[in-house]
């Protein structure tokens, strides 16, 4: 009889566990934000003034993240999962990451190491590292891959207004094609097109972010990054900004007949970019029952259910880790495509 296939969370936050008691740790988070480009970090509390909180405004006034002390410990992780029937999950940082230095890295990555260690193989962890390819970047990619075990990189879609196409993470992407790693690519707020949000909160925390995926993803079928890096497996956030909705309208056409003007030329063939959706895009599901049943097969049905991963953002909302176990299994797909979403496939790009 065949063994049950793991479900697996492949977007479970983790910040550090001294966070909010180590002023060295908490400095090198709020300060690490590009508060002189108009955001603004400090340490808060909740509205209830029971918890402590990291807030990141931006722009000033306008709460755009969120960090509480208490939802990020290990004992926190399991209960959640046990609860919602996830047998797995991947840590990751959440979208601090976009500006983190090498220093605050470090101490993310070793106490993810240390988290994973005590859960008893419940969870496994992205590394973090700046995206540049320096030396020391790399000795810190290595050391986390080689001897703290994880099982991939992230990266965030963007670092300001830098794509991952911009010539900037060359050295980076070369190092992670090359060490054959898998890399999940996470969203940020999306300033890169702020003030279009910024006036509703729905919007500003939901909106800027598919934006910022979807251009990313965008960007980079059509720089020709995976000609260059062919084993890349980027697994974009929040299906990569509704790139289901996208895929055939971002697509290059070939005209069938002669136009006057071609007012959408391509710098990539169809074909080219069937095959980098095909061997280099995967999608996380992040908290897959906020999309609604429709919008999840018809994401199955055009980026092919083996090409999604679940992924929850816990602990942003309970409820999404919560009830992205059953969304899944409301879908009308067959039982081998719900397997595959709910872990059949972060299983075999992160051999897990």
């Amino acid at each position: 009889m065949a063994s049950k296939s793991k479900v697996i969370d492949v977007n479970m936050h983790f910040l550090p566990t001294n966070l909010f008691t180590d002023e060295e740790v908490l400095n090198g988070f709020l300060y690490s934000a590009p508060i002189t480009f108009g955001m603004k970090a400090y340490l808060g509390e909740t509205p209830d003034g029971s918890k402590k909180q990291v807030i990141l405004e931006y722009p000033e006034g306008k709460q755009i993240l969120n960090y509480v002390d208490g939802d990020y410990t290990l004992e926190t992780k399991i209960r959640a999962m046990d609860e919602a029937g996830v047998d797995i999950a991947m840590l990751r940082m959440p979208v601090w990451q976009e500006w983190l230095p090498l220093d605050m890295c470090k101490i993310v990555n070793t106490q993810a190491a240390e988290m994973c260690k005590r859960s008893e193989g419940r969870l496994v962890a992205n590394a973090v590292v700046p995206p540049y390819g320096r030396k020391e970047d790399v000795d810190e990619l290595k050391r986390c891959i080689e001897e703290l075990g994880m099982v991939g990189v992230q990266l965030a879609c963007c670092y300001g207004d830098r794509f991952l196409d911009d010539p900037l993470f060359d050295p980076y992407l070369k190092v992670i094609n090359e060490m054959n790693i898998p890399a999940v690519i996470h969203h940020t707020p999306g300033q890169n097109a702020f003030t279009n949000f910024s006036d509703y909160t729905v919007l500003r925390r939901e909106l800027g972010r598919v934006h910022a995926q979807a251009a990313a993803v965008g960007r980079e079928l059509y720089s020709g990054i995976f000609a260059k890096y062919p084993n890349l497996k980027f697994i974009h956030t929040m299906f990569g900004g509704n790139f289901f909705a996208l895929q055939e309208i971002l697509a290059p056409h070939a005209a069938k007949k002669k136009e006057a003007m071609n007012r959408l030329t391509a710098d990539i063939s169809r074909e080219d970019y069937d095959e980098f959706l095909k061997n280099n895009i995967y999608f996380d599901m992040t908290h897959p029952m906020s999309w609604g049943t429709a919008q999840l097969e018809c994401a199955a049905k055009v980026c092919g259910a083996d090409h999604l991963l679940m992924g929850s953002s816990f602990p942003v909302f309970y409820e999404w880790m919560a009830r992205s176990v059953a969304s899944i299994d409301a879908m009308n797909v067959s039982d081998e495509d719900k397997a595959l979403m709910k872990g059949g496939n972060a299983q075999r790009l992160f051999n897990l």
